[in-house]
């Protein structure tokens, strides 16, 4: 088995059944993997993670055109994500991918 260091974490939350722990970890591996596919490898995806955190706190006057262009990677790479996270389950309704630094 192969040991991935990451610097951040994906946790499959609410997903309305129970799911064994290979399944889960599974989707949530997918996640990562279309994260990374789409954002360039695991430190991108946490560069762009915690700058994303930085905008939620900033106010609208303060972003830049490198942080629009971020937010619009980040949003079409969640949306792969969410797709390659999910195939294999079918979607849970108020299911969602937690994402978030270690």
């Amino acid at each position: 088995m192969q040991v991935i260091e990451s610097t951040y974490v994906v946790n499959l939350r609410d997903y309305p059944e129970e799911l064994p722990a290979k399944e889960r970890m599974a989707a949530e591996t997918r996640y990562a993997r279309a994260l990374e596919k789409q954002l360039g490898g695991p430190e991108q995806v946490a560069a762009a993670l915690d700058t994303m955190q930085s905008l939620e706190e900033s106010p609208p006057e303060v972003v830049s055109p490198g942080d629009l262009t971020l937010l619009k990677a980040w949003g079409k790479a969640s949306v792969a994500a969410r797709q390659a996270g999910f195939r294999d389950l079918g979607e849970g309704e108020g299911a969602y991918f937690e994402v978030r630094l270690v």
